[in-house]
């Protein structure tokens, strides 16, 4: 018998996660049930992938720098995936803000509501903004001396740590290059074999992802706030989806089709697996692990390309979250009763911009990054609290977005190197 494909079961773990949800929650008892019994093992899941990231960042990253065995081409590559990174950004938050002035979801939200928000989340606003007053509070040149750690180890310790990771494992990468081949090739070839353990172990992780999302989805929803405030906040969440839902099916599109020359429903039945797990674990560096699978065994992206351009997508590349950002500042303000000049959204679109490349790729990073883009055009930071109720679900799509662009510039780089997709092997059931 034929075996289901990776991502049928994702799907269904999460079509079973819902429906388990919404049964648990007609009891009294669900939620603590949920919380005890369930919601761990989406813990485990998301703790497996948050494991092995830093391992697949080095081993993958130095395996690709040293394959290239030219600093010029390695150049070459970073900038162009460093433009094409911040272009894309651009486009996002540009599509998020010509969306939220057509629709104007702050005109739907009634002021009991609005009160009732303030009053449920505040006290979460009042610890975001004292997180991102102290990121105000340092000079302009602060992210530059945050890239370069003080102890390469400590930095490996953490994946919040991830751009001072990516920054010493290029340093490394460059270093083999430029030593004589005898030298490095010990080094080399123990990277390249660390790189092919470590993909075997994102393939045992993978077993057990249709129970990680289950679990994932069921605690969820045992834990999303009341029905009322999911109503009056849904034309916030209309806007923010319709936005994202314009990037993956229409613009992602038509980049694939006109500049990377390739197919864009073949593209995402092959990133699916990856798109699943994004959408579960809300987390672009949770779900590096698949994503760069997926890009290298299924779509066949070169893996000089894949194990240098994701890494760096996973932490700088936020379309999804830069899109959300531009959509709710103006929400919040529309609500707050401020009305935006053209220079304060253009404001939006620059703050936004910065501010997605420099968010975390974990779990409701954006919200932090959100304060600060507020700030930037006068907006009271307070008002992040009118989205929290579903800011969950919605990260959970952005997230998606996110994983989406890293992968389809990936192609583009592929192309723009000088390479052809190669065809995935036939024993890979996933893509069948």
């Amino acid at each position: 018998m034929k075996k289901l494909a990776l991502h049928w079961q994702i799907l269904l773990g999460i079509i079973a996660g819902v429906a388990a949800g919404i049964l648990f929650i007609q009891f009294p008892w669900g939620n603590t049930f949920v919380a005890n019994w369930i919601k761990p093992f989406g813990t485990i899941f998301i703790n497996l992938l948050k494991m092995i990231a830093i391992p697949l960042i080095i081993a993958s990253l130095i395996k690709g720098i040293t394959d290239l065995k030219d600093i010029t081409k390695l150049s070459k590559m970073g900038f162009r995936t460093f433009g094409i990174y911040v272009m894309t950004t651009f486009i996002a938050v540009s599509v998020g803000l010509t969306t939220v002035n057509i629709i104007q979801p702050g005109e739907f939200v009634s002021e009991a509501t609005r009160n009732e928000m303030l009053s449920v989340f505040g006290s979460t606003a009042e610890e975001k903004q004292a997180e991102a007053a102290l990121t105000k509070q340092q000079g302009p040149l602060q992210p530059l001396v945050d890239i370069v750690p003080e102890n390469a180890f400590f930095a490996a310790s953490s994946n919040g740590n991830m751009l001072q990771v990516i920054f010493f494992t290029i340093l490394a990468g460059v270093g083999l290059i430029l030593i004589p081949s005898s030298s490095s090739k010990p080094v080399k070839d123990f990277f390249d074999g660390l790189n092919e353990v470590v993909l075997k172990i994102v393939d045992i992780i993978m077993l057990t992802a249709p129970i990680g999302v289950f679990a994932l989805i069921t605690s969820l929803i045992t834990e999303s706030p009341s029905a009322d405030i999911f109503v009056a906040l849904g034309m916030y969440s209309f806007t923010v989806l319709l936005g994202l839902a314009t990037l993956l099916y229409i613009i992602y599109p038509l980049i694939l089709k006109f500049w990377a020359k390739t197919s864009p429903i073949n593209f995402y039945k092959k990133l699916a697996p990856a798109q699943l797990v994004a959408f579960s674990t809300s987390s672009s560096a949770a779900t590096l692990p698949v994503t760069m699978e997926c890009v290298e065994e299924h779509i066949g992206v070169n893996k000089e390309v894949s194990s240098f351009v994701l890494p760096i997508g996973a932490t700088i590349n936020m379309d999804g979250t830069c899109l959300y950002q531009g959509v709710a500042a103006v929400f919040i303000a529309q609500v707050l009763g401020y009305d935006l000049t053209l220079s304060q959204q253009l404001t939006i679109v620059a703050t936004a911009t910065l501010a997605s490349i420099g968010s975390a790729a974990v779990p409701g990073a954006g919200v932090l990054m959100l304060v600060i883009v507020l700030e930037s055009i006068g907006v009271s930071p307070a008002g992040i609290a009118l989205i929290f109720a579903v800011d969950r679900p919605l990260d959970m799509c952005r997230t998606i977005i996110n994983v989406s662009g890293d992968a389809m510039v990936s192609v583009i780089m592929n192309k723009v190197m000088g390479y052809r997709l190669k065809p995935a092997p036939k024993n890979l059931s996933d893509v069948e």
